[in-house]
């Protein structure tokens, strides 16, 4: 791969919704790095991202974008079920470094089909899991591996009491045929962060889940919602360990979005993360502050440390901060300075780990992911 000569860089960017918005004001803030076109279909959304990124020009198609010779790298933010075509195509007409919002892809055969072409993409591939890098989870992560608290990871919990899913361009992300379900599209970040903390391999997963309350009443072209709002999944690992994943998607009203627990025979460590700072209520002051507690067995005390986000980077997106020090590794990586930390491999497992989730809630059984449609096999050996 040939790295940028120049001082900066430039960034080709495929779709600029909600998300890809907040990719744009977090490249506004690296350092050596700058937004050369935009390849975004919604007119709206097209001129709100051009005002993010002045100097940059609208193209007209993805091909536009990928040929342009001021680009030295690419973003694809489109809606899920675009990923998987837009990187083919990617592939077939110059295999650029990419930046791959997630989930990678929305279904078993195009997850089958993307981890072939990984093996031959000459360029580097990250897949976007930016939960690793908020900083009360990667301060988490780091007590986990450490293990001085803990000990070896024996129990890890998840639990995310959010709000439902926003109004996006067409209302695509109602649909389970476009987002490839709530436990792909929202939740193969978690499954992500079980792999990354545990350090092993899923074997079998059980999910009982609902549509409960959301998007009950909306009707659409395409008809009624189908995507669930709450559920429980459990996860078996090769290691022995286990993990519990609590999703609610009415409970906004809580002070922490996600709660993260591990438990080994020394202790508990726990992170505390809040949601978006423009959704906290302003007659309550101020947002909470992140948190990671530490309990040890012996002696018995628990410690609370704040964990505070840098309010530039946390101010720029919905994440804690995580998406602008996920673009700091990316741009290391294209410059040739760094190594890909998430790559297109781990976002195909957290995506099979999601539609697994899927199929057990709508079946009832436990899936395995040893053997049979939903084996990890093949996908994990290519980055």
């Amino acid at each position: 791969m040939n790295h940028p000569t120049n001082q900066s860089v430039r960034y080709g960017i495929i779709g600029c919704g909600m998300m890809g918005q907040e990719h744009l004001r977090n490249i506004a803030l690296l350092p050596g790095a700058s937004v050369s076109c935009i390849f975004e279909p919604d007119d709206d959304m097209a001129t709100s991202s051009l005002g993010l990124a002045p100097g940059a020009r609208r193209a007209s198609s993805l091909a536009e974008v990928v040929s342009a010779a001021d680009v030295d790298c690419l973003l694809i933010a489109s809606p899920n079920f675009c990923h998987a075509e837009q990187l083919r195509e990617i592939a077939a007409l110059r295999p650029l470094p990419v930046l791959l919002e997630k989930p990678a892809c929305t279904s078993l055969a195009d997850a089958r089909a993307l981890a072939e072409l990984g093996r031959h993409y000459p360029a580097p591939i990250w897949v976007a899991m930016e939960y690793r890098y908020m900083p009360p989870v990667a301060r988490l992560t780091e007590e986990v591996h450490s293990a001085q608290n803990t000990g070896p990871v024996t129990l890890l919990s998840i639990r995310e009491h959010r709000f439902p899913f926003l109004v996006k361009v067409g209302d695509w992300n109602r649909f389970n045929r476009y987002t490839g379900g709530t436990l792909v599209e929202k939740c193969c970040h978690f499954f992500d962060l079980m792999r990354h903390m545990t350090r092993s391999e899923p074997v079998r997963i059980y999910a009982s889940a609902s549509v409960a309350h959301n998007h009950l009443d909306e009707r659409y072209a395409d008809g009624t919602p189908d995507i669930l709002d709450n559920a429980y999944v459990v996860v078996d690992f090769a290691s022995g360990q286990r993990a519990l994943l609590e999703l609610c998607m009415f409970a906004e009203g809580a002070r922490y979005q996600e709660e993260i627990s591990v438990v080994g025979p020394l202790g508990k460590v726990e992170c505390f993360v809040p949601g978006p700072g423009r959704f906290w209520p302003a007659h309550l002051g101020e947002p909470p502050v992140p948190k990671v507690v530490i309990s040890p067995r012996h002696p018995k005390g628990p410690r609370e440390l704040d964990v505070p986000v840098d309010p530039t980077a946390l101010a720029a997106g919905d994440h804690n901060g995580s998406t602008f020090y996920q673009h700091q590794r990316f741009n290391a990586v294209v410059r040739g300075q760094g190594q890909v930390e998430v790559g297109l491999g781990d976002g195909l497992a957290a995506v099979l780990m999601g539609l697994a989730a899927q199929e057990s809630a709508r079946t009832g059984q436990a899936i395995s992911l040893r053997e049979g449609d939903f084996s990890l096999k093949g996908l994990l050996h290519q980055d």
